[in-house]
């Protein structure tokens, strides 16, 4: 018998990869979403990108504010304009998906849908199957060189 799905935390935070972007929702995902679509694709820089979808009031930005792309006469996506971290993307005026990547714990939310499947790029249906390794063992096996993470920290600062 499967465990039932971890429900996600009542209050999620985030940001971009540099720090100068912060945000809070509070309240559980609506939807929780991959897309496959050229435009997420571009805007990512993947095969996909990945959105928790949340009512807009319920988001905060606690630290900047992202910069918007009008990414289509229809929606528009924000991104860190320091870094350029993708971090949300709203075509709803009363709703705002944010990248999942973005989150503190993002293995707390579980996407439940697809969207986007016509830009599905076939291989990365296999990449589960692919050889494996860590970041640490990836990086420069045999090499001198000391690997420092400039990254912001997974919490709020």
């Amino acid at each position: 018998m499967s465990e039932p799905a971890t429900p996600p935390p009542s209050r999620l935070s985030g940001g971009c990869q540099c720090g100068a972007v912060r945000y809070c929702a509070v309240g559980a995902p609506v939807e929780v979403s991959v897309c496959h679509c050229r435009m997420c694709q571009k805007a990512g820089g993947g095969p996909f990108l990945a959105f928790a979808k949340l009512p807009l009031a319920s988001v905060e930005w606690t630290r900047g504010a992202p910069a918007i792309f009008k990414s289509s006469n229809i929606a528009t996506r924000g991104f860190c304009a320091m870094c350029g971290t993708p971090l949300a993307y709203q075509w709803q005026p009363d709703a705002i998906s944010l990248t999942t990547g973005s989150f503190d714990e993002p293995a707390a939310i579980q996407p439940s849908v697809r969207y986007g499947m016509e830009g599905l790029l076939p291989w990365s249906e296999s990449l589960a199957g692919l050889p494996a390794d860590t970041t640490d063992n990836w990086l420069a096996p045999g090499s001198n060189q000391t690997f420092v993470n400039h990254q912001h920290p997974d919490h709020d600062t």
